[in-house]
């Protein structure tokens, strides 16, 4: 006999795809979540003013082209919404099905960084260069497929009816399969993006109902590991130094310390409504390294002041906020599940840069979603949206 539970697939007809039971009065366009696509384009757009802003004095950066990185951006970002679309049309239930495929091939292309493809940018060995100036971080690919992965183990018997809450092998199996890439994210060593993921877990496990016995588990563990790693000598001398000057600012502040005291001194010298676009001179006099991607909220902060701040801020909580009304919205785990992944994700991840351009977290090398320079993890926010607006989309008629 099955047991009765708020995620049954009784309560939704089978769909094989978006467009399965949407008439010409509810289309795909009406059902998409307008807020959440609107804000990630404003943060996209907002980045590439001050991607624009942070690299077209920096004549060793942008080949000559004052505009160079502005077009690029805006090119990731053009890229990022078509992969969008291509996951809404999908359906998050179609790729539910190729989950395997896209866990293995995420394996591969995180595994070939640790081979002759690899390349080491900014003090990460964590990109697989294409050539023509393109490079690949599978890392943050990694981020989507854990997710997928550990929704589709976790939900399975729980949408079927068969179960209430996901069984203990079912979690240990999803575990496993989040610690494969983990585990190699962390051979490169890519500290920053195996945060995201240890987040990422923790946020799906909350979400699937399992025991909180997991999740206490998991805190512990991940606590006795950090120690481990930091005795056994497992991080770059680099990242090493990234806490110790986190923790003394003043220890080495023209080495390990440098990024984080510029980024503090241009945020501080913004002001209520900034020095104007283009006129910080932190900013103009190239002081804040790394300021188009992990730093690039010190541009935001420099030139557009604590208004342009919490604007950033406040388009990342309506992104937040919309996820979570989505995640509330379905009536099947696997949507749930999945949008709750996203939500830990981009919550981490946003707070942990703007930490760190603050000074209050230690600098672990993530970009700031939506709004800083990077193709790679460009794609992977926006795919993450399309997700999030395929679980809208094929929600039941009477959500």
């Amino acid at each position: 006999m099955q047991t009765a539970n708020k995620f049954s697939v009784s309560r939704y007809a089978p769909q094989k795809g978006p467009l399965a039971r949407l008439t010409a009065r509810d289309s795909v366009l009406r059902r998409l979540d307008w807020p959440i696509l609107l804000a990630g384009l404003g943060l996209s757009l907002i980045g590439s003013l001050l991607v624009w802003s942070a690299t077209r004095h920096r004549d060793y950066l942008n080949q000559g082209d004052p505009q160079y990185f502005l077009w690029r951006h805006l090119l990731n970002t053009g890229i990022g919404l078509v992969l969008m679309i291509g996951t809404v049309w999908l359906g998050h239930r179609t790729l539910r099905g190729a989950v395997p495929v896209l866990y293995g091939l995420s394996i591969v292309l995180v595994a070939a960084v640790l081979t002759p493809l690899g390349a080491t940018i900014n003090g990460a060995h964590a990109w697989i260069v294409i050539g023509g100036g393109f490079s690949l971080q599978p890392s943050e690919f990694v981020k989507v497929t854990i997710i997928l992965v550990m929704a589709m183990l976790l939900a399975a018997r729980v949408d079927a009816g068969d179960l209430v809450h996901p069984e203990h092998r079912t979690v240990v199996k999803a575990l496993c399969l989040a610690a494969a890439p983990m585990g190699i994210v962390m051979l490169m060593p890519d500290l920053g993006s195996v945060m995201v993921m240890v987040v990422i877990v923790l946020g799906v496990l909350l979400a699937s109902g399992a025991s909180n016995r997991w999740v206490l588990g998991l805190i512990g563990s991940g606590t006795v590991g950090a120690i481990l790693i930091w005795q056994l000598g497992v991080l770059d001398e680099y990242q090493i130094n990234r806490f110790a000057a986190f923790a003394n600012p003043e220890l080495d502040p023209a080495g390990a310390g440098y990024n984080t005291n510029q980024a503090r001194i241009a945020i501080g010298g913004g002001g209520a409504l900034g020095s104007g676009l283009f006129k910080g001179p932190q900013t103009t006099g190239q002081f804040v390294p790394e300021q188009q991607t992990d730093f690039v909220f010190t541009v935001a902060g420099e030139e557009l002041g604590f208004v342009g701040g919490i604007l950033i801020l406040g388009l990342l909580g309506v992104v937040l906020w919309r996820a979570c009304v989505i995640a509330r919205e379905t009536t099947e785990l696997y949507g749930t599940v999945v949008a709750a992944g996203i939500i830990a994700w981009f919550a981490f991840q946003s707070f942990e840069n703007i930490g760190m351009n603050l000074g209050i977290m230690p600098v672990a090398g993530l970009p700031l979603p939506f709004v800083s320079y990077g193709g790679s993890s460009m794609f992977a926010v926006w795919v993450a949206v399309g997700l999030l607006q395929s679980i809208r989309v094929q929600r039941p008629m009477s959500a």
